[in-house]
Parts: C-alpha cells; sequence; structure tokens
C-alpha cells in the first residue's frame, strides 16, 4: 500500500479536522495500563529486551490504526497517509543526559532487536547534540511516532511536549507493576485531534495488547 493524499471532500472526519486543526492546544493523551506478564521470557526467545519488546508491540500497533499513520499537510487545509510510520525513542546516556534512537519498522522483533541493539549502544555512548549517535537510515522525521520510556515509575498520567504544528503521534511506556498476579505497564498515548478520536485510540491499545500477547 502506497503513501495516499486523503480526498477531503468524502473524508467522514473532515469536520473534526477544520474544528480542531487550529486550536492552540489541539492534543489529548489516554494513559491505561496494558498486561506486560511473561514479556520478558518471550521476548528472549527473539533476542529481544522488554524495552525492545514493548516498543516494537506499540510501533506494529501504531501501523495498524489509519489514524496514526496520517498527518497535515498546508496548515491542515490537507491530509496525507503513509503506507508505514517508524519511531524515534529517548536513548539515557552515559553522561546523565539523553538522546533519540531511530527505530525503523520491522514486522520481525527478531531484525528489530538486531537493528536496535546495535544503534542503542551508539546512542547510549554519545554526547552532545541530541541525534548524536543515532542512524535513520532512509526513514523520513514525519513519519515518525514519538516515544519515550520512564521506568523509575508507574505513571497515571503523562503529556508530552509539542512544538506548533506537531501532529505525530506520541507514547511513554511506565515501570512495571504487578497487580493481582499479573504485570501490568502503564502506556500513555498522546494525538492530535484533528487526526485522532477516542476510537481510535481504543484500536490502539487493543492492537497494542494483541502484539504483546503475540510476542
Amino acid at each position: 500500500m502506497p503513501d495516499r493524499d486523503i480526498p477531503l471532500e468524502s473524508w467522514p472526519r473532515r469536520a473534526a479536522l477544520v474544528h480542531f486543526r487550529t486550536m492552540a492546544q489541539p492534543a489529548f493523551s489516554v494513559t491505561a495500563p496494558v498486561d506486560v506478564t511473561g514479556l520478558r521470557e518471550r521476548a528472549a526467545r527473539h533476542g529481544a529486551t522488554p524495552w525492545l519488546a514493548y516498543h516494537h508491540a506499540a510501533l506494529e500497533a501504531a501501523n495498524d490504526v489509519d489514524a496514526m499513520r496520517q498527518t497535515m499537510v498546508d496548515g491542515g487545509r490537507g491530509v496525507h497517509e503513509f503506507a508505514v510510520i517508524h519511531a524515534s525513542t529517548t536513548v539515557p546516556r552515559e553522561d546523565g543526559s539523553f538522546g533519540f534512537l531511530t527505530l525503523p519498522r520491522d514486522a520481525s522483533l527478531q531484525r528489530f532487536a538486531e537493528r536496535g541493539k546495535a544503534h542503542l549502544a551508539q546512542v547510549r555512548c554519545s554526547t552532545g547534540a541530541l541525534f548524536s549517535g543515532d542512524d535513520p537510515g532512509d526513514v523520513r522525521e514525519e513519519t515518525l511516532v514519538h516515544m519515550t520510556a520512564l521506568p523509575w515509575f508507574a505513571f497515571t498520567a503523562f503529556t508530552h511536549a509539542r512544538s506548533a504544528g506537531d501532529d505525530r503521534p506520541k507514547v511513554a511506556f511506565g515501570r512495571f507493576k504487578e497487580e493481582h498476579g499479573r504485570l501490568l505497564m502503564p502506556v500513555a498515548v498522546d494525538v492530535h485531534h484533528a487526526l485522532c478520536d477516542g476510537v481510535h485510540v481504543g484500536r490502539f491499545f487493543e492492537r497494542l495488547q494483541s502484539h504483546l500477547d503475540q510476542i
């Protein structure tokens, strides 16, 4: 499936696009737990860490939701849909700062993990610019889902920094927490309301849990 421009004249969400595209704060965030019981053991069979496994599952889930592959063009007067989107996530560096790591989409968790591990090591030991050590290859910035992990605490809400015109989906992962014999992880999803509604976020969480369970 190639990239495509959405025909707005027949798009059911056109009214929502017009309503939300010029708002000063047009994004909304939802936080919910997902079940990661047994993820460490399942991920290891693919040569992946839990960190890489849940990034992979979230990226696959985002690709499953059409609205999360869309971006506004020409100030919101048009909408473009990417065939595939990728991820950029934060990595703590050895010097106490952080950098960004590009994670290209790959349906295979094993291949995703192999590439991720190699480039993760580069970013961890880098210094200076936020993208120092990163190797995005041919991944374009506008196709990125912005991700971050906060393994220090199990948050119950989260908001992301957004620049003017930023309509990219954003995902945050929190600390694993045991409840009633299950291991849960809080996940926060932040989306631009001109492109996504609650139903799309709901589909994302359904697909995320499904991808986690299938690892």
